[in-house]
């Protein structure tokens, strides 16, 4: 699989536009990296121990993904609903940049390029990875209703963040790869009522392919 493939993909129905900015959900990008590439890594740099540069009293993130064997590095400040610059950011405010700087440097790689550049079709396939596109788009993407109750007390982002997260995890378990959905959900640290919320907007077989993995998500 090569970065022309990953140029290919149409990533628009796992986009959001917010401020007239588009989003692609970290969790599904992520996904995806790992479909392509199975060594695939990200790394987030350090300065001073900090996991952010600190630019005149606001924060900005790097982060590194290899791909390929390839490093591509991109930066992006730690920034708020307005996309303004946050003075002495809190650790959920990093945490969320982190997440969007990984995908765009998944961008570099060719991942969702186009929305970067403001173009809103991909670029077509190469002929010898027709056959290959088709069958990758053809995955889909999970969508969820959240059961009544579970979560009421978290806030908006939090959820959106943990269905990003759920999606993710049902596409890995599709694709075989429940082992690495696991590393996912326990690289993000997730609190208790996070974990049940999260348990909650999968469906009972990817919750069922978790346990058999011997790591179990809180389940409602």
């Amino acid at each position: 699989m090569t970065v022309n493939f990953l140029l290919s993909l149409n990533v628009n129905e796992h986009t959001e536009k917010k401020n007239n900015l588009t989003y692609l959900s970290w969790a599904w990008a992520w996904a995806e990296a790992l479909k392509a590439d199975e060594a695939a890594t990200f790394k987030v740099e350090l300065f001073d121990g900090k996991c952010y540069m600190d630019v005149n009293g606001t924060g900005m993130v790097w982060v590194t993904v290899t791909m390929f064997n390839k490093p591509m590095t991109c930066m992006l400040p730690v920034m708020d609903y307005r996309n303004k610059p946050i003075p002495n950011p809190d650790a959920f405010a990093v945490n969320t940049a982190i997440m969007r700087c990984m995908t765009k440097a998944l961008a570099l790689h060719g991942l969702g390029l186009y929305i970067y550049s403001g173009e809103d079709i991909p670029q077509k396939p190469a002929k010898e990875n027709e056959k290959d596109s088709s069958s990758y788009a053809e995955t889909g993407h999970m969508k969820h209703t959240p059961r009544g109750g579970i979560g009421d007390d978290l806030p908006q982002d939090t959820k959106d963040y943990l269905l990003d997260m759920a999606n993710a995890t049902e596409e890995l378990v599709q694709a075989g790869k429940a082992v690495q959905a696991l590393e996912m959900i326990n690289a993000a640290a997730l609190e208790a009522d996070q974990r049940v919320w999260l348990a909650s907007q999968m469906s009972a077989s990817t919750r069922g392919a978790l346990k058999k993995a011997q790591i179990k998500p809180t389940e409602s």
